[in-house]
């Protein structure tokens, strides 16, 4: 398959002018404060670069959470303040006259979202080019990541580009044997991915509660010889952290209980294939790994991939907590920034983000 490539921020005349940048700054919050920065810090690199190229001015627009209009407790002012800690550098609020500002969430205007030609005017107005570095976003069409495109000249950034070729790589030339590993609770949210990724990987490890799901459809037909299903589980007599707990075949799961782990045995199996693997893409839990009783599977996978001597990409969401909480993140090739994005650009669908700035 062919992806878009667009151009690049570094192919942009940004000296003397004012650049608008969409970031993904939706960042977890905890108590009013920003729990964890890795996506401002992946936002560093374009900022850094706008500024070292000359911007007169560089103003920073994001989303954060779903608000239902004004929300005070998701504006983005204390997030302009961790910035600020985190880049090294005063990171304004809202000041229209600052070198580096943060604007308010793009989502408390219910333009953004309906994608608003007339919102994307606002935005643009006093900006001369746009850069979208906003990977996490990038398959919405929203009035910052793809109206905003037909009021300037638009550009990908740093992060956007490194994350285009990262997953784009996993598509085109992965090394061999390309392992996939996919786990999580619905099959419904990744059935698209899976099929495409079972048109290219060597071989899929499905854990979670999608494992189960899956032995009861048809939708991969023709590659069940790729597909490994885990062959035990740890079952719980009850949704609780604490509930009683067996590890079972995973068709001798008593009546009532539920499997909310993959078992050892199937932990160590999957650990020898990906030990084996060129290439490894994983995305979602093996099991509840928020609780101690049922994290084991989800560990041993992280646990292989950091050892992996392959190449090896996480795929957003639960997977990235995951491996961060286990302090592996280091040892990964690529950590992406965007769950949703990431499993729609695998799917082979087209990114609205991206598909708006022209290419290279």
């Amino acid at each position: 398959m062919t992806l878009h490539r667009p151009r690049s921020v570094r192919d942009a005349e940004v000296a003397g002018r004012t650049v608008l940048v969409r970031v993904d700054f939706n960042v977890p919050l905890e108590d009013g404060r920003v729990a964890d920065d890795t996506r401002i810090r992946g936002a560093a690199p374009t900022i850094t670069l706008l500024r070292k190229a000359g911007a007169k001015r560089v103003v920073l627009c994001s989303h954060l959470g779903r608000p239902n209009g004004v929300d005070a407790s998701l504006s983005l002012q204390r997030v302009a303040e961790t910035a600020s800690a985190t880049l090294g550098v005063e990171v304004a609020f809202d000041d229209p006259t600052a070198a580096l500002s943060l604007r308010e969430n793009v989502r408390f205007d219910a333009r953004e979202t309906s994608n608003s030609a007339r919102f994307a005017k606002e935005l643009a107005a006093g900006c001369d080019l746009f850069v979208n570095d906003a990977f996490g976003a990038a398959h919405r069409a929203h009035a910052s990541t793809e109206a905003i495109t037909h009021e300037l000249p638009s550009y990908a950034g740093l992060l956007l580009t490194r994350e285009l070729d990262e997953l784009g790589g996993l598509l085109t030339a992965p090394r061999r044997p390309f392992v996939a590993i996919v786990g999580g609770a619905k099959v419904d949210d990744k059935i698209g991915v899976l099929q495409s990724l079972a048109q290219r990987a060597d071989t899929l490890l499905i854990g979670g509660k999608m494992a189960g799901e899956l032995r009861e459809r048809t939708d991969l037909d023709g590659v069940d010889a790729r597909v490994h299903l885990p062959s035990d589980v740890v079952a719980a007599a009850a949704f609780e952290p604490d509930a009683d707990t067996v590890t079972c075949a995973w068709d001798a799961v008593p009546d009532g209980w539920l499997g909310l782990d993959i078992g050892p045995t199937s932990s160590s199996r999957f650990a020898e294939v990906i030990h084996e693997a060129g290439t490894v893409f994983w995305n979602g839990p093996m099991g509840v790994f928020e609780w101690d009783a049922f994290a084991a599977g989800t560990r041993a996978v992280a646990q292989a991939v950091a050892a992996c001597s392959g190449h090896t990409v996480v795929g957003g969401g639960d997977s990235v907590h995951a491996i961060e909480e286990l302090g592996l993140a280091s040892r990964v090739n690529w950590v992406s920034t965007g769950g949703g994005a990431s499993l729609e650009l695998l799917e082979g669908r087209d990114l609205p983000g991206v598909v708006a700035i022209p290419p290279g």
